[in-house]
């Protein structure tokens, strides 16, 4: 028996991240997925304000949970000099990443699930 999973594209479930709430109303959406791709339209400005600590939070919930997420920003930079180093910073880790493409995105989780 095959089980079918899918990617969850955040903006496509009209999901977005815009207070601690949100966080786990998009963990439900994607519990047994193949992970979530969230763009930078889909999170309010203090996801990239880290001492918010919203961003974290939603890291620490989707690797809580094992449902691995892929945030996708064009310019890292764009956000400033320490929400570029996160983002750096996570460009080999196993449950987050930050990407510059939905396709990326998607590449980065199917590959996850195939392995």
């Amino acid at each position: 028996m095959t089980l079918e999973r899918s990617i969850i594209i955040a903006a496509e479930q009209a999901l977005s991240i815009h207070s601690r709430g949100d966080i786990a109303d998009a963990v439900g959406a994607s519990f047994g997925s193949d992970g979530l791709v969230v763009t930078e339209d889909d999170v309010s400005k203090d996801f990239f304000l880290l001492s918010t600590g919203l961003a974290g939070e939603l890291f620490q919930k989707f690797t809580n949970y094992r449902i691995p997420v892929a945030v996708v920003i064009k310019d890292f930079s764009s956000y400033g000099e320490r929400f570029a180093e996160l983002a750096r910073e996570h460009a080999t880790h196993a449950s987050v990443r930050f990407v510059h493409s939905t396709a990326e995105a998607v590449e980065w989780l199917t590959s996850r699930s195939a392995a």
